[in-house]
């Protein structure tokens, strides 16, 4: 288990899950992984399953079962608390067990009950499906490291893997046609407050249109996690659903308007499609069952200073008049009243300037014009 070299005690690992992807495993030690020893290895006693709680294994003893995974060998101490850090956001610990060969190794092992097991797990398909994301995730739970316990990163983590979502997403933007693609070097990058939402201090130089780079420059981005939006249309009876919430935004602004219209909205959870979180929102905050989806826009709220993304959508929905009432998340503390509008009433508002929201007026002034079209029965000829 344990090896002295120049002094120095290193130890060995049995790693059966996640960490055995490299450009995970990198992150979360700091470090290439070219100076430790890998070798194949079988933990006797051991099976590893799949998380129904979530894209990643864990292992549990049982009888006549065996556990295949990556022996490495050379861990240093602050490679373990590193990996101790980040394991224990997972409330996986290190216990001692023998390998297949007769020689001890530790092995991280969920606390009893805590997980549920959910059959076979297979690392190809998670790099495919999840790798991406959880190498942004542990970026950002490793810059946490000595300035948050294990604990509190737990507690944070859903939000964390929101913020990776984003990134995973950027990846696939349709935008930037006709834009300069320069070079961009960043100096430093400091994630300086992380909670529901996040905030970043970068230094950076930038290429600049005669092709010199810029000076230096500091900027502060607000990180926020992309989100879906969708403006319910029934086209028959020509009227719209919006819905009503207390917003933060206005009330640290001083806005005599704290509570305002909008349209249905939600993040992307880790996972999730841009469509499937509009057609969820919509059952979660206002039971509407979404026949048809229109892409409206995809879109950034404040590319200035914020990450915060948008897929905005019309939703066609049948909307009578008892389709109103309240509702939302109660564990997300949501309180939302929903309203029908007319289409005539709801662009006497938007010309009065009655929305604060600018999504909902660029939904608002898509819809006028396509309504024409929606209403003779064309909905879906821009679907996304």
């Amino acid at each position: 288990m344990q090896t002295d070299v120049g002094g120095k005690s290193l130890r060995n690992l049995f790693f059966y899950g996640t960490l055995r992807h490299m450009p995970l495993l990198e992150i979360v030690l700091g470090k290439d992984t070219d100076a430790l020893d890998f070798a194949q290895a079988t933990l006797p006693g051991f099976e590893v399953s799949s998380v129904a709680e979530g894209p990643f294994p864990m292992i549990a003893e049982k009888a006549g079962a065996e556990a295949r995974g990556l022996l490495v060998r050379g861990l240093s101490d602050a490679d373990i608390a590193r990996l101790d850090f980040y394991e224990g956001g997972f409330a996986f610990d290190l216990v001692l067990a023998p390998l297949s060969d007769g020689q001890q190794t530790e092995v991280y092992v969920p606390k009893p009950g805590l997980w549920t097991p959910d059959g076979p797990w297979d690392l190809d398909r998670w790099a495919r499906d999840w790798g991406a994301l959880s190498c942004h995730a542990a970026w950002e739970v490793m810059s946490l490291m000595g300035r948050r316990s294990r604990e509190e990163v737990a507690q944070i983590f859903s939000r964390i893997r929101a913020r990776a979502t984003a990134r995973v997403n950027a990846e696939t933007a349709r935008h930037g046609e006709g834009t300069t693609q320069g070079r961009i070097d960043i100096d430093r990058r400091n994630r300086v407050y992380a909670r529901f939402y996040a905030l970043d201090e970068l230094a950076l130089r930038f290429e600049r249109f005669d092709g010199s780079m810029s000076e230096r420059v500091e900027r502060a981005i607000f990180i926020g996690s992309d989100a879906a939006i969708l403006l319910p249309y029934d086209p028959v009876r020509d009227r719209v659903l919006l819905i009503e919430q207390v917003r933060m935004g206005p009330l640290a602004r001083g806005d005599k308007g704290v509570w305002m219209l909008e349209p249905i909205a939600g993040n992307i959870d880790p996972g999730e499609d841009p469509e499937t979180t509009a057609r969820r929102e919509a059952m979660e905050e206002a039971g509407l069952e979404i026949s048809q989806l229109e892409t409206i826009a995809e879109v950034y709220a404040s590319p200035g200073n914020a990450t915060e993304f948008f897929y905005i959508y019309l939703g066609i929905a049948d909307l009578p008049d008892d389709i109103t009432g309240t509702g939302g998340v109660e564990t997300e503390h949501e309180d939302i009243r929903s309203h029908l509008l007319p289409f005539e009433d709801l662009i006497a508002m938007a010309d009065r300037f009655s929305f604060g929201n600018a999504p909902l007026v660029l939904a608002v002034n898509w819809l006028a014009r396509h309504r024409d079209r929606l209403r003779s029965g064309g909905a879906g000829a821009t679907s996304g």
